[in-house]
């Protein structure tokens, strides 16, 4: 993404804005929207993705930009003075991994998209203050990975003990506005930013032909609902977590939370089931519910060095979910017991789905158009999965994807197959990308 002129002028006034809400962490600040003006929403539209999805009314970047002056001003004028209209997103259904489940996702036009960046801009930089270290999701300068090493830190530290893995029953489809609103108004009370997000939180939802206009919900997909969600979760779990529930803890706890995944950690059994029993009880408070079928207490000691008599290997230790792993205790190559991560089964699935009806799909186009889309897919794959340990489950993915597109090659014949001999051939011409460690703690540890 190309640095602008605006870019130094808005990253200023954002530095400012952060100063004043480091400064004064109590404050409510009640003027904010003078500082969305043209070049702040230039600089908006030049973060916003060009390439995603349209929105209900078809509209594309490149259509926007073709008049992006006097379409800016015109937002702005209709943004401070009220008569901004937010349109309603339009939803689609992508897999969710878990048999045919699927998450909803509501796709804003790009105009609002626009909007909904230049209001986070100004927002950010005030949350980015108050959040907690615990919290990893949809932040600048943090990452689901950093997430994973933090579990693995502080599991490895207080060797294991127990973790509650906690499921959220349909976070977004159920976030309560009245909640969600008096919980930004804690730091924000500008009449314009807090408009514009009542308008979003209120905008339609277009599926099947018709509008419908859901009571409770965050559409997934919005440029502002990662943020809105982060704020809720910061006052209803992190901050909570953090002022009553740690320093009344007989042992040691941790929590990492990406997005509205997270996990807490527990040297003492105790404490743990003292936090189950009141979770459920402190997220109803504020309107949503803790998923009975997704949320467990998992053993997870560090199992004893020497394997017990008829016993398993690992002493019991159960495995959790998290970030698309699972996490579970094993051998390192000195002997070692250290906390592993694996591609969870369902993820694996999930991947290997979406391989098997791409390659139905576009089992037609030529090879080497195959051979590259088919790259690009792996190579995205490793580059979430290919971390320290998980190496088979990379080399089962490489072997699934193979037998795939084999396949679905061979539906082109007349016979129905390939052999492979043939396929291996192919293969030496049109080489698939090996499975490939991308996430190394010993490339990690080897930098100066």
């Amino acid at each position: 993404m190309a640095e602008t002129p605006n870019s130094g002028t808005v990253s200023t006034r954002q530095q400012r804005i952060a100063e004043l809400a480091k400064q004064t962490p109590q404050r409510a600040f009640i003027s904010l929207n003078h500082y969305i003006d043209l070049e702040w929403l230039k600089e908006a539209y030049r973060r916003t993705r060009k390439d995603g999805a349209v929105g209900v009314d078809g509209q594309t970047a490149r259509e926007y930009e073709a008049n992006l002056e006097a379409n800016l001003r015109s937002l702005l004028d209709r943004a401070k003075s009220g008569t901004y209209q937010a349109p309603p997103v339009r939803r689609v259904h992508i897999p969710k991994g878990t048999g045919k489940d699927t998450r909803p996702i509501g796709i804003p036009t790009f105009e609002d998209k626009v909007l909904q960046r230049a209001v986070a801009m100004v927002l950010e930089p005030i949350y980015e203050q108050d959040f907690y270290d615990c919290s990893y999701g949809f932040r600048p300068g943090r990452s689901a990975h950093q997430a994973l090493q933090s579990v693995w830190d502080q599991t490895m530290r207080t060797g294991g003990g127990w973790i509650l893995e906690v499921g959220i029953r349909k976070f977004f489809d159920t976030l309560d506005h009245a909640v969600l609103r008096e919980l930004v108004q804690l730091r924000v009370r500008d009449g314009v930013v807090l408009r514009l997000i009542g308008k979003w939180l209120n905008a339609g939802v277009f599926e099947g032909g018709q509008i419908t206009y859901p009571e409770a919900g965050s559409p997934q997909g919005g440029v502002i609902s990662p943020l809105l969600a982060n704020i809720c979760l910061h006052y209803v779990l992190d901050d909570w977590f953090a002022r009553d529930v740690r320093p009344r803890m007989s042992g040691q706890v941790f929590l990492v939370r990406y997005a509205d995944d997270f996990v807490m950690g527990f040297t003492r059994e105790e404490d743990a089931r003292r936090v189950m029993d009141v979770l459920p009880k402190r997220f109803g408070k504020h309107g949503l519910a803790i998923h009975p079928d997704k949320t467990r207490l998992v053993p997870f000691r560090r199992p004893p060095w020497r394997r017990r008599k008829d016993g398993p290997d690992n002493g019991g230790a159960g495995t959790f979910d998290l970030l698309g792993f699972t996490h579970y205790w094993g051998r390192s190559l000195k002997g070692n017991w250290v906390v592993k991560k694996k591609t969870a089964k369902n993820r694996l699935s999930r991947a290997l789905k979406a391989i098997h009806r791409w390659c139905k799909t576009h089992r037609h186009r030529p090879l080497a158009k195959q051979q590259h889309a088919l790259s690009q897919k792996m190579m995205g794959h490793y580059a979430y999965y290919g971390v320290t340990g998980n190496g088979s489950a990379l080399s089962s993915f490489q072997v699934m994807v193979h037998r795939i597109w084999r396949m679905w090659l061979g539906r082109r014949r007349r016979d129905g197959q390939l052999p492979w001999d043939a396929f291996n051939r192919l293969l030496k011409r049109y080489p698939l990308p090996a499975a490939v460690v991308v996430h190394s703690v010993y490339r990690r540890v080897a930098k100066p």
